[in-house]
Formats: structure tokens, sequence, C-alpha cells
């Protein structure tokens, strides 16, 4: 079981958790994970609650690859007001926003935010991880072996697992002097890493239970999936399930999805099958 305090909110479950992905934002990898007005937006969080997501995460900047970086202040255009309105509509959601910029976080939790997610790992913003700390929110601290605009590279590593666990005992040290109390760990999959460096880690994940903390797993409709299957993304949902479920098997305790009931079906088999 993990517990975490989302402003004031207890996250508390036996059971992993399935994050939703709202992109308000005109260019993210998946289609129909794209959302520009107030009517589209309302209409998938009301259908992602109801297919039981315990995590929306709603994000501004397209981390697809080649995509544009928008700068911190389109970001803020582009996702506070998201906020709002979804927080105002269903302020017993929780929320988390994507962002790695620290104004856009500070301002985003004003806004009814209650987790940062942040795909640098801290390494964009030098004041991302102080300003999370005061804002005594959950970060989602993800890896990657780069920066932003180089971030789907493909980089070398002579042994990716061990890497990745440095990274993050550094990391978990560093949020820890900051305040944060509550760190989920994601191992970064597609970023700055390739196919077989995905199953390996995807293959190793139990290794980050010594950790002791929340892992979360993003595979959803990635590359990893579509091109080993030689399919499309809008073609990836049963190599998506597929991966979730090896992930849950391995100890993933939050799955960050475009598809929530697929990803809440997994969770219930696997939870009857781990009995």
């Amino acid at each position: 079981m993990f517990i975490l305090n989302c402003k004031g909110k207890l996250l508390v479950s036996e059971n992993a958790l399935v994050m939703g992905i709202i992109n308000a934002t005109p260019d993210s990898f998946y289609e129909a994970s794209r959302f520009i007005n107030d009517k589209e937006i309302l209409q998938q969080v009301e259908k992602m609650l109801k297919d039981g997501a315990d995590i929306l995460d709603i994000g501004g900047q397209s981390t697809r690859p080649k995509s544009k970086q928008i700068g911190e202040e389109e970001e803020l255009k582009r996702v506070v007001h998201v906020i709002e309105f979804v927080h105002k509509n269903f302020p017993e959601a929780i929320i988390s926003v994507d962002t790695y910029h620290a104004k856009v976080a500070k301002e985003s939790v004003d806004a009814g935010a209650s987790i940062i997610n942040d795909i640098s790992g801290g390494n964009a913003d030098d004041e991302m991880i102080n300003t999370v700390g005061k804002l005594n929110v959950p970060y989602i601290c993800m890896h990657i072996k780069a920066d932003v605009e180089t971030m789907h590279k493909n980089h070398s590593y002579e042994n990716v697992i061990k890497e990745l666990l440095d990274f993050f005992i550094n990391k978990i040290t560093e949020c820890k002097n900051a305040g944060i109390n509550d760190v989920i760990i994601d191992p970064g999959f597609g970023f700055s890493k390739m196919v077989a460096q995905n199953f390996e880690i995807l293959k190793n994940l139990a290794v980050f239970k010594m950790l002791e903390k929340p892992v979360l797993i993003g595979v959803s409709r990635k590359s990893t999936i579509y091109k080993t299957l030689g399919v499309t993304a809008d073609e990836a949902l049963n190599g998506t399930t597929v991966l979730n479920t090896i992930a849950l098997i391995n100890g993933a305790n939050i799955l960050r999805v475009h598809d929530v009931k697929e990803a809440k079906e997994a969770v219930r088999l696997f939870t009857e099958y781990a009995k």
C-alpha cells in the first residue's frame, strides 16, 4: 500500500492506480489524446472518471519526437485554464500537471493541480525541485539521459538499470532535502532509450522497488510498441495492455495511459490473479 498527500486529499491504494492523459496541445503524438477546447476536455474528463481514472494528467507541451518547445508562457496559457476548468467541474478529481517549468508547476497548483509530473527530473529548470518542496505536493521524477531538446535521441548505456538506479538515488536525496515528502519514480520509457533498453527496463522493473518509492510506468501507445509490432499508435492499444500487464506483474504502482477503461481492467484482473 502507498499513500500520496495531494494537497490534503489522501490518495491511498493497495492496488495500482491509473492516470489518464489529457493533452491540451495540438501536436501530441497520439492524435486522439489532443483536446483544445472546453467541450472536448469536459467530455474526455467525464469519460475518464467514469472509466475509473484515479488521476488526470494535464499537459500543454508535447514531448513527441521533433516537437517544438513552446516556452513556459505559452504553456501557462494552455494548461492553467484547463486545470481551473476541470477543478471547478470535478472538484474531487486528483489533477497532475505535466510540466518541467517551475512557474507552470506553481500556477497549476494554485489553479487546482495537486501533483507535479516532471519529465526532466528537475534538470530542465533549476527551481523545479525547490518549488515542489514549497508547494508540498507529490512529485513524479522521470529519468532522461539528456536535456529536453535531445531527449528522444538514442543514448549509450554501459548498464541502463544501474544508471537509472544511481539517477533515482541521487534525485530522491535531492527531493528529500528540498522538503518533498512524496516522490514517484518514472523510468522514462522511450526517452533517450532504444527499444531494447525499454524492454530491459520493463524486465527488471522489480529492481526499483528497493528505492521504496511508487513506480509509474508510461508505455501507452509508444513507439516501442508500434515499431515492434509494425503498426501505428492508433493500433497500439492491445500492445499497450500487454506491456501494462507485464509492468503490473513486475511491480508498477501507477499506469499512465490514454485508454483508462482498458488499463483499469488490466489492474482488476491482475489484482485477482495476485491474491
